[in-house]
C-alpha cells in the first residue's frame, strides 16, 4: 500500500476519520498500517464497539444478499444460454430442412415444366400431322 506525504492527515490523502470526538486515525510511521489513537476524554468505547459490530453484522448481511443475488443471476444467465443455443439449433435444423424441400420442389417444378413442354411440342406435332391431310 502506498504511503501518503501528508504524516498528519489521513489514509491514502482523504480526511482523517472521525467516527465521534473520542478516535481518530492516522498513518503509521513508514508502513501500511493505520494507527487508532483513542482520546480518554470523549471515550465511550462500549458504545463505539457496539456501533461498529452493528455496522460490520448489516455489511455482512448486505455482502450475503449480494452473493445470493449474483448467484441466481449467474444460474438464469446460465438458463438463458442454453435457450438461446437450443434455439439457434432448431433454427439451424428448420433452415437445413427448408433449403432441402425447395431444392426438392424446385427440381420437380423443373421437371413439370419440361414434361409440359414435351407434352405441347408433341401435340403440335400430332396437330401438324393431322392438320396435312
Amino acid at each position: 500500500m502506498a504511503s501518503s506525504s501528508n504524516r498528519g492527515g489521513g489514509y491514502y490523502g482523504a480526511a482523517p476519520y472521525r467516527s465521534r470526538e473520542g478516535l481518530s486515525t492516522r498513518q503509521g510511521t513508514g508502513s501500511d498500517e493505520i494507527q487508532l489513537r483513542i482520546d480518554p476524554m470523549h471515550a465511550d468505547l462500549d458504545d463505539e464497539i457496539s456501533g461498529l459490530r452493528k455496522q460490520v453484522r448489516q455489511l455482512k448481511n448486505v455482502a450475503s444478499e449480494i452473493e445470493s443475488e449474483a448467484k441466481f443471476q449467474n444460474e438464469f444467465i446460465n438458463q438463458l444460454q442454453m435457450t438461446l443455443i437450443k434455439a439457434q439449433a432448431g433454427v439451424k435444423n428448420n433452415m437445413r430442412k427448408l433449403n432441402k424441400s425447395i431444392v426438392q420442389s424446385g427440381s420437380s417444378h423443373v421437371l413439370h415444366v419440361v414434361l409440359f413442354a414435351l407434352f405441347c411440342l408433341f401435340m403440335v406435332y400430332l396437330w401438324s400431322k393431322f392438320s396435312r391431310r
